[in-house]
């Protein structure tokens, strides 16, 4: 007797104790796997075609071997157009030795392999418990770094929105009135404490570094605003 099976995409005729390379199933070698998809089966010129499958047929095989096919390489070249594409492909394979063709409802005579997902259901409790466990062991040292690291950028943080320079007391200058100075540049000033002509006329070439350090403004711009301010300075 023999049958036409159809697994991952392709059919194949089979009968008792063929030795059969085929797609990746998932079992172990050894395991019993159960192929439900049979197009056709008959003994010599008697045969019977599904449509597309035939009701109540079942092929048995018993998993051989897990292994791999040998690679297949698909190379593309364009011509002139400096273009190539190298693609390999290696085949999973499960090898099955072909067991029993049942007819007619037939049950195997030996039981298939468990589904993965009915494996992960039949895990002890103890064993989901233990899991759990050493997840949360491994979350508590991650969270004590983050609250620490928390901890240690937060006085970075203050120390950047802190000013630069300390604000004079009494009316500020409208700083606009230098030439290079608009609004934006003004307000930017003012964030970090220099407020009054006289503070950019006394900027020391160690303040105008400061400044080009943490501020969008070049040392060049600032020494000009400073030759500036010290002529409005004196008025």
């Amino acid at each position: 007797m023999f049958a036409v099976i159809k697994t991952g995409g392709k059919q194949y005729r089979v009968a008792a104790n063929d030795l059969l390379k085929i797609e990746k199933l998932e079992a172990k070698v050894g395991e019993i796997v159960e192929i439900g998809q049979v197009l056709a089966h008959g003994e010599g010129e008697n045969v019977t075609f599904g449509a597309p499958f035939v009701d109540g047929a079942l092929v048995t095989a018993e998993v051989v071997e897990q292994g791999k096919n040998r690679t297949v390489i698909a190379f593309k070249k364009r011509r002139r157009q400096n273009s190539r594409r190298k693609i390999g492909h290696r085949q999973l394979l499960t090898t099955v030795r072909i067991s029993e063709i049942l007819l007619g409802g037939a049950k195997p005579s030996k039981k298939a392999a468990a589904k993965p997902e009915a494996r992960a259901e039949a895990k002890a409790p103890e064993a989901k418990a233990e899991a759990a466990a050493e997840a949360k062991a491994e979350a508590a040292p991650k969270e004590a770094k983050a609250k620490k690291e928390a901890k240690a950028e937060a006085p970075k943080d203050e120390a950047k929105a802190a000013p630069l320079f300390k604000a004079p007391k009494g009316e500020p200058d409208d700083l606009t009135v230098i030439k290079g100075i608009g609004p934006v540049a003004a307000k930017d000033l003012a964030e970090q404490g220099i407020v009054t002509f006289a503070q950019l006329a006394k900027l020391t070439d160690k303040d105008v570094a400061k400044i080009d350090e943490h501020m969008p403004f070049s040392a060049d711009q600032i020494k000009d605003w400073r030759e500036q301010a010290k002529e409005l300075a004196k008025k």
